[in-house]
């Protein structure tokens, strides 16, 4: 699935901290708050839940939380955020579960979704789960041969589509005839031939509901029924179809109610794409089964200006988005010459922390009010983030959190309880779950295998594939190399099918080398891998790959040196740095060739580099 995600520049205000010039200035009972604090301190999991159905703990948040926010949207740029109530949120679902099945005859059958986030997304996909039929969501960003071939390969009868997918649609429905229903969203049109809008299908089955009719509210689901189909990102290789059922689902939800304390009162960011089950599932359901509220994020170069609306408590973001926080507000608190001041409240701080005196949120007020004041949980996931940024976040009060999974998995089987993180660890194995290493090596790395009731029930319609990646006894391949430690903390340190065979049989994992190249300033993003010698290297019957970076400068670090640098300028800067990094690494695996890039890298919607695509342009050469 291609896509290019660029995140925009964020701009955050300056920071003056003029109230905190020393810790005198804030009035605190210290006395009070260590005993509170060390009376809070636990290291055990929360009771948790058990719920078997996404549609248990709807209908049970609708029923205690009616008139609580549910989903926040905003209408258009300039008006404030529109709020959809728990009860209002219900009685759609329920009226678009009766529509599909009651005027469109879609029970049982495969609804795709192709959308940004939006109202429209969110009632669709829960009224799948709840009685409709197998719900399909895919990437709004697919181009439209890839869109045609998964609604080919996915035997849709219904498209779901938003407005700005619509000369998508047009493009593709020519090419496939089975479907029976194009559904448009933010739409009334009365159904008329194969179209329909979204909003009259709800308006229609509420007035079916009112006429007494309230069969879609009965349907019983079965836990382990196919329900999800997610077709997965293909960084690696061609899409294959995720088969998820309800129980897959819901342990997910028990998974991070065992680690995460989440409370009605609390508002997740959504601004991640929802067709990936990281934000489907822990974005969407998970605040759904707490009775708390999501806010829709217009864009990302509307980030700051949502968040300082919305005030969320909590945010889900892949590595990416975070380390452009950290690097935003640190420039804005060099600016304002600042940084030895809050470097300073940090060390004093943290000194307080460890003896249960956490006055963070009150020192760190100012730069926490850029995030919308309320910020107190962040959840990185889906590739490795520097440890120096996670800290950050922990260091001016935020919980930082990391969850460990894959789409196989719906996602979670590894997520931080946030009452004993562990910044630079992917997370702690779920309660429920189990995760190995097979065949570690002298430093007890090896491929991660877990076993988990959030499994996922097979690839669709590829038996040997499902074979291949689950065992006998029921344990996942998940590709990933890293390992566990003593308390059941997952440590991931590579993928095994990025690994960079030596001749010698030494791995490199090329995420290793990565990490340490994002830190230079200069360079903007970074891809390593093994480059086949040349013709004269081969002659002289040296087969060894290179170990190569590939670079896309940072140009506005590079400016501040020189502006207008020609390449070869540009290039040694660069290397020379690259150099100083390749003394930290032992000799096999240092970089030896380095090549500037123009324009993107190619992004799954996650964010990852589509290291494959890379190496397909690499090996056309």
């Amino acid at each position: 699935m291609n896509i290019n995600i660029k995140v925009p520049k964020l701009k955050f205000k300056k920071i003056k901290m003029d109230t905190v010039e020393n810790l005198e200035d804030i009035k605190i009972d210290y006395e009070k708050m260590q005993k509170e604090n060390l009376k809070k301190k636990r290291n055990t999991p929360y009771e948790t839940t058990h719920y078997k159905t996404v549609k248990e703990f709807f209908y049970k948040s609708a029923r205690e939380y009616p008139d609580e926010d549910c989903i926040l949207e905003k209408p258009d740029h300039k008006s404030p955020y529109k709020i959809t109530t728990f009860a209002e949120f219900k009685e759609d679902v329920d009226a678009l579960g009766t529509a599909l099945i009651k005027i469109l005859n879609q029970k049982d059958k495969r609804v795709l979704i192709v959308s940004e986030t939006q109202y429209g997304w969110y009632v669709s996909y829960m009224a799948m789960l709840c009685g409709v039929g197998i719900a399909v969501p895919v990437d709004k960003e697919l181009p439209t041969n890839e869109l045609e071939n998964l609604i080919k390969r996915s035997r849709a009868t219904t498209v779901i589509y938003s407005k700005l997918k619509a000369d998508d649609i047009k493009k593709v429905r020519p090419n496939v005839p089975d479907v029976e229903f194009f559904v448009e969203m933010k739409s009334d049109k009365p159904l008329e031939g194969k179209d329909v809008g979204l909003d009259y299908l709800i308006n229609t089955g509420k007035n079916i509901i009112k006429s007494g009719d309230n069969s879609f509210e009965q349907i019983e689901i079965d836990p382990e029924e196919f329900k999800v189909l997610i077709f997965t990102s293909g960084t690696t290789s061609t899409s294959k179809g995720v088969m998820l059922c309800n129980r897959n689902l819901a342990e997910n939800i028990n998974a991070v109610n065992a680690y995460v304390k989440l409370y009605p009162n609390d508002m997740l960011f959504s601004v991640l794409p929802l067709h990936h089950t990281y934000e489907s599932t822990i974005g969407f359901l998970l605040p759904i089964a707490v009775g708390c509220g999501v806010a829709v994020c217009e864009g990302l170069r509307y980030i700051v200006p949502n968040l300082q609306e919305a005030k969320p408590t909590a945010v889900l973001a892949v590595p990416l988005l975070v380390e452009n926080i950290y690097k935003k507000i640190n420039e804005t608190i060099k600016k304002s010459h600042k940084d030895k001041l809050v470097n300073s409240m940090i060390h004093v701080t943290n000194g307080l922390k460890s003896i249960g005196i956490d006055v963070k949120r009150r020192v760190f007020k100012e730069i926490l009010d850029n995030l919308g004041g309320n910020l107190r949980i962040i959840v990185s996931a889906a590739a490795p983030i520097d440890k120096k940024v996670g800290k950050w976040v922990e260091d001016i009060g935020i919980a930082f959190l990391q969850g460990y999974g894959l789409t196989e998995t719906a996602p979670i089987s590894a997520v931080t309880p946030d009452y004993k993180t562990m910044v630079g660890s992917a997370g702690k194995t779920i309660v429920q779950a189990d995760i190995k290493v097979d065949h570690p090596n002298e430093e007890g790395e090896g491929e991660l295998l877990i076993k988990s009731p959030t499994l996922m029930l097979g690839y669709y319609e590829d038996e040997e594939a499902t074979r291949e990646a689950i065992t006998e006894d029921g344990y996942f391949h998940s590709g990933d190399i890293g390992y566990v430690d003593e308390e059941g903390f997952v440590y991931v340190t590579g993928r095994s099918k990025n690994v960079i065979v030596t001749q010698n049989g030494k791995n490199i994992y090329p995420e290793e080398i990565e990490m340490l190249l994002d830190k230079i300033p200069e360079i903007k993003e970074v891809m390593v891998y093994g480059k086949s010698p040349d013709e004269e290297d081969t002659k002289r019957n040296n087969k060894e790959l290179i170990i190569t970076a590939r670079v896309i400068p940072n140009m506005d670090e590079l400016n501040k040196i020189k502006e207008n640098m020609t390449n070869e300028e540009i290039h040694q800067i660069i290397w020379e740095k690259v150099k100083e990094v390749n003394k930290k690494l032992t000799s096999y695996k240092a970089v030896k060739s380095l090549e500037l890039k123009e324009g993107e890298f190619e992004k799954t919607s996650t964010m990852k580099i589509k290291r494959y695509k890379e190496l397909q342009k690499e090996a056309k050469k």
